[in-house]
């Protein structure tokens, strides 16, 4: 049953891009998508036999992987609690992307190709989360690196489609390669990679030094540096996270699976993994807990001004990503997780009901050639509704459970941790700030003028083409009338609904509350001095409360500026324009990437393409010397003509010039 759940996926992958152009379109995604329900199936029966019932720990081994004297790697499954959570999330967001992208994809001539690429995405997540030893889980960290690159680049007619699956994949690569150092240094540590292994090892580790760099560093704290530089690239974390937005090139139904369940969750996954490494490093988890929060905070200011209906959705998913993180560099590496799985349910919902609205206003995308859409696609607003009350922390809904609880852990640790009370006050402000655009965007998209109708666009004129700070906009254009998605895009908004209502509500006392330990068993280890899930159920009577407070001041700010008085906007952003544009352009990190790494990256090719290769290697070489030789070449072979008169008198010549030297030679000679 293991096996079936981790190549089923690949199985469709290999028929829907092998055979896709023989079998046609429509049975390509008949047979993904089946395939993915199946293995969807099958991953509730594990999770509700490991992680509720019995919590029996396996990990079959499959086959020898790789030997390389006493380095010996096998390809087993490690199903356990961990993993049962995980395969829940991946196989049940995939099979609806799945689902979802029948309708949403109709039209595209290529769609075989586009279903493969998800089964084959889904593959490599499922490699990465039943990984028994770090290369396995290496391979699935590449695979969905590889996957993203051709899914985010799909469209790859759209200069800006390579653009972004490029910058992925390069950005990526440097959080890889942190990675990689990390796992070559608990082999060399430990002289294996077998989870088993290192984490018996660990503990007497951590007084460890090691000389690296040119300096002594404690080898725990190296070691998990490394593997979180990793975590950082690929879940997008600040100073690494300038990929996640330009991921919005690709189809909607990749960004679901990107961001709620596959790639940027697999670093959150990977540090809760590797939880008996990170124990015995409170360096680490420090560094941790302050770059969770940096994110959380800067990835909730840029989502304040987005206008883009996806990029919204997308920082939101980087600031969410920064509240695991926090989760788990306080220590609580249940509360990480246990967000993890809720996220997965209200943003996947949210970003396919982006969709809907994106389909049912004909791709277009910005928000301010929306407005008055509750009464054309209501099913549509009902849903994105619910993913907003649950991203928002809503009372009773999933975000309300997992959200709020790791705030109050980041309080919690703040006792012994100064790291952990800035996250918590930047978490609390983050939370105001994660209200506030969240209902910007149902207000900007659902209520107000119908900006898309070309009666509003006659009336207005020009305004009708400017933003709501009074920037103009270059492509606004005639949107038919809105309307309702198939069936095939709702039936997953209305599963998805429900586990963003109550999958929070349903699971907090398996996940968070402090009998915990007893569900987690084995597959997240604390130490004896973590007590992080019993302290935060004793933190003070106004803590609990405070992320209620700023969801609902979020909620009423934005009331106001965009529904009440929508003139308030322009005239915040005409008097603070420096701060607007700061912020409209994510704090100026591309620029400043671009003059730093890229520019001169640039540069420095061009030196080596012109200067080195042109003018020295060239010029020398194949413009030089050799050029010489064929020239003389071109010249000797003009006097092979291949006529015999021509050698004859050739040898006449030559006759000549030896009898006329000679006579010389010889009178000179007397």
């Amino acid at each position: 049953m293991y096996s079936a759940i981790v190549f089923l996926p690949l199985l469709g992958f290999l028929i829907a891009g092998l055979a896709g152009r023989k079998i046609g379109d429509r049975a390509s995604e008949i047979v993904t998508t089946t395939l993915l329900f199946v293995s969807c199936a099958l991953s509730w029966k594990v999770f509700l036999d490991v992680g509720l019932n019995d919590g029996h720990f396996s990990a079959p081994v499959l086959a020898n992987w790789l030997t390389s004297g006493d380095l010996k790697i096998d390809w087993a499954l490690r199903v356990d609690t961990l993993t049962s959570v995980m395969l829940v999330v991946v196989t049940t967001v995939s099979a609806l992307v799945h689902l979802y992208s029948v309708g949403y994809m109709s039209e595209d001539p290529s769609r075989p190709r586009f279903f493969a690429y998800l089964s084959l995405f889904t593959f490599a997540m499922l490699a990465l989360v039943t990984a028994d030893n770090l290369a396995q889980m290496f391979f699935g960290w590449e695979g969905v690196g590889l996957a993203s690159y051709l899914l985010i680049g799909f469209w790859y007619e759209k200069p800006s489609a390579n653009a972004a699956a490029i910058k992925a994949f390069v950005v990526n690569r440097v959080g890889d390669f942190g990675f990689s150092l990390g796992m070559f240094l608990i082999f060399l540590l430990t002289g294996s990679i077998s989870f088993d292994t290192i984490f018996a090892a660990a503990p007497g580790l951590a007084d460890k030094s090691i000389h690296a760099f040119g300096l002594d560093w404690n080898a725990m704290t190296l070691t998990c540096l490394l593997l979180f530089m990793g975590a950082m690239g690929k879940s997008a974390q600040f100073l690494l996270h300038t990929w996640l937005p330009d991921a919005m090139e690709g189809p909607t139904p990749v960004s679901a699976l990107i961001h709620a369940a596959t790639m940027v969750t697999a670093g959150v996954f990977m540090v809760a993994r590797l939880s008996p490494l990170f124990e015995q490093s409170p360096t680490a988890l420090t560094v941790v807990t302050l770059v969770g929060a940096t994110t959380a905070f800067f990835a909730a200011t840029v989502g304040l001004v987005q206008n883009d209906i996806k990029r919204v959705i997308a920082y939101s998913t980087c600031s969410q990503l920064g509240y695991m993180f926090v989760g788990l560099g306080c220590g609580g590496y249940a509360l990480g997780i246990f967000h993890l799985f809720t996220h997965a349910f209200f943003k996947a919902l949210l970003f396919l009901g982006a969709g809907s609205v994106i389909h049912a206003m004909h791709h277009e995308q910005d928000m301010r050639q929306m407005g008055g859409l509750w009464t054309k696609i209501p099913i549509t607003f009902a849903c994105m509704t619910i993913g907003t009350l649950a991203l928002t922390g809503f009372p009773f809904t999933a975000g309300y459970f997992s959200k709020d609880a790791i705030i109050e852990g980041a309080f919690a640790a703040s006792g012994h941790s100064a790291a952990a009370f800035y996250a918590f006050v930047a978490l609390v402000v983050a939370a105001g700030m994660t209200s506030f655009y969240s209902w910007r965007l149902v207000f900007m998209t659902f209520f107000g003028p119908r900006r898309w109708s070309d009666e509003y666009k006659a009336l207005h004129g020009h305004a009708a083409a400017q933003d709501d700070h009074g920037h103009d906009d270059a492509h606004a254009h005639h949107i038919g009338e809105p309307h309702e998605s198939p069936l095939t895009m709702m039936i997953p908004l209305f599963v998805l609904s429900a586990g963003a209502l109550g999958a929070g509500y349903v699971f907090k006392d398996h996940f968070i509350n402090e009998g915990a330990q007893e569900f987690w068993r084995t597959s997240l280890f604390t130490g004896a001095n973590n007590h992080i899930l019993h302290e935060m159920h004793q933190t003070p009577y106004w803590v609990e409360p405070l992320p209620l407070l700023m969801m609902g001041g979020g909620f009423l700010v934005a009331l106001v500026l965009y529904v009440i008085a929508p003139k308030i906007p322009a005239a915040l952003a005409a008097r603070y324009p420096k701060l607007y544009l700061f912020l409209l352009n994510k704090w100026y990190f591309d620029e400043l990437y671009d003059r730093i790494f890229v520019k001169p990256a640039f540069w420095l090719g061009r030196l080596f393409w012109k200067g080195g290769d042109g003018a020295i290697i060239d010029r020398l070489g194949p413009d030089g010397i050799a050029a010489r030789v064929i020239d003389g070449a071109g010249l000797a072979s003009r006097l092979q003509t291949g006529f015999i008169y021509n050698y004859a008198f050739a040898m006449l010549l030559g006759l000549a010039a030896l009898i006329t030297y000679g006579l010389f030679a010889v009178g000179g000679g007397q």
